[in-house]
């Protein structure tokens, strides 16, 4: 592929072309800002963990493009859905319903994360700039006028601040002397995207508590050709192997959601861990960091991608206006809510301890008949108290 020279200098190095990075340079295009956004595949992946667009990030889209534009295209490749769902097997628990929330989006969007990087890139050219690719930063210095970059094909960038969009084992981080507090959960999770034949039906996310684990399901757009529909399904599991096949899936969603699901075919799957963690800063002179270099945590919720690109918007504000101590100032005690949350609805949902378990299944149908509790469930998710 032809790859495009990069400048000596800009004003802006973003590291990381993924939702976070992207948004970012969109906010930065808008405002007139010059940048510089790399990346070191050779082009976008087309499979990804991320597959919710929730209310907030497409109040963002829309600041992106108050004509509406880039949210109507994001909406028109996904499914809205608007309603949630705990269970513990088949079990009902708890229904949060989407739809009455006070936004234009009063519903979750289910869209692989591949779609919502397409857009925010159409837009990004449509704006005049680009990524450039594919380059691979191995080294980042700053001194009191600027920061250098260094590509592992020995190309150097001159910038005046640099940030670290570039995931959870990030360069910028490392080279800022950032620490990442946290830990890794025990078990391993689960991913595959699947076609089957799904009881609850596509008009849902469902969320399963059991004792082997949580398990989480939900409508895709598309899919292969074939019978049944498409879905995404994530679950904490104790030992899974490394590219878990169509029976383990089977398997896993016979024991959890017994009755309820018959897989028909497999388009793909993974195994990864995940950590609970926050930087312990966002700022160290000239380097920032955003999205998954900033935090990351269980994707119990769908909120990992969501932050980061509401990351990416308010870095661009706050690089466009000058006041960079208000960004670190907003958006870290919204990772440490985030990562807060999540955590608990993993360990809530994956206790073994009966006793915990009989309280938390008395407790949430109860619960979700309140009006005011349910309502600020579901503008947690939808992440609205953000703004």
């Amino acid at each position: 592929m032809s790859v495009s020279p990069l400048p000596a200098r800009t004003s802006v190095a973003i590291v990381g072309a993924g939702p976070t990075g992207l948004a970012l340079a969109v906010t930065l295009a808008e405002a007139g800002v010059d940048f510089v956004l790399l990346d070191r595949q050779a082009e976008g992946a087309n499979t990804s963990r991320a597959a919710v667009v929730h209310a907030r990030t497409l109040e963002v889209l829309d600041e992106l493009d108050p004509s509406g534009t880039l949210s109507a295209e994001l909406v028109a490749r996904g499914i809205p859905v608007d309603r949630f769902r705990i269970r513990d097997g088949a079990r009902l628990l708890a229904a949060v319903p989407f739809d009455g929330l006070p936004t234009a989006h009063p519903y979750a969007l289910m869209v692989p994360q591949y779609e919502t990087e397409a857009v925010l890139l159409a837009r990004l050219r449509a704006l005049g700039g680009d990524v450039h690719r594919p380059y691979e930063v191995t080294g980042v210095t700053q001194d009191a006028d600027g920061v250098t970059l260094t590509t592992a094909g020995g190309e150097t960038l001159r910038a005046a601040h640099a940030v670290g969009a570039d995931g959870m084992h990030s360069t910028v981080r490392e080279a800022a002397g950032i620490g990442f507090a946290g830990s890794a959960y025990e078990e391993s999770f689960v991913l595959a995207d699947v076609a089957m034949d799904w009881a609850p039906g596509p008009q849902e996310v469902s969320l399963a508590f059991g004792a082997a684990g949580l398990t989480v399901v939900a409508p895709l757009p598309g899919g292969p050709a074939g019978p049944g529909t498409r879905y995404r399904v994530v679950a904490t599991v104790a030992d899974a192997p490394a590219e878990p096949d169509l029976a383990f899936v089977q398997g896993l969603l016979d024991e959890r959601t017994p009755g309820q699901a018959r897989v028909r075919t497999l388009a793909w799957s993974s195994r990864f861990r995940v950590h609970h963690r926050v930087a312990d800063r966002y700022r160290a002179g000239r380097l920032l960091l955003a999205g998954d270099a900033a935090h990351v945590h269980s994707p119990a919720g769908g909120q990992g991608m969501n932050t980061g690109i509401q990351d990416g918007h308010a870095l661009g504000r706050a690089l466009a206006a000058g006041d960079l101590d208000a960004y670190e100032a907003a958006r870290r005690p919204v990772a440490l809510h985030v990562v807060g949350l999540t955590d608990r609805m993993t360990r809530i949902a994956t206790t073994r301890n009966p006793v915990l378990r009989a309280v938390r299944n008395t407790a949430l149908p109860l619960l979700s008949r309140i009006p005011a509790l349910r309502n600020r469930l579901a503008t947690e998710l939808a992440e609205l108290h953000y703004r």
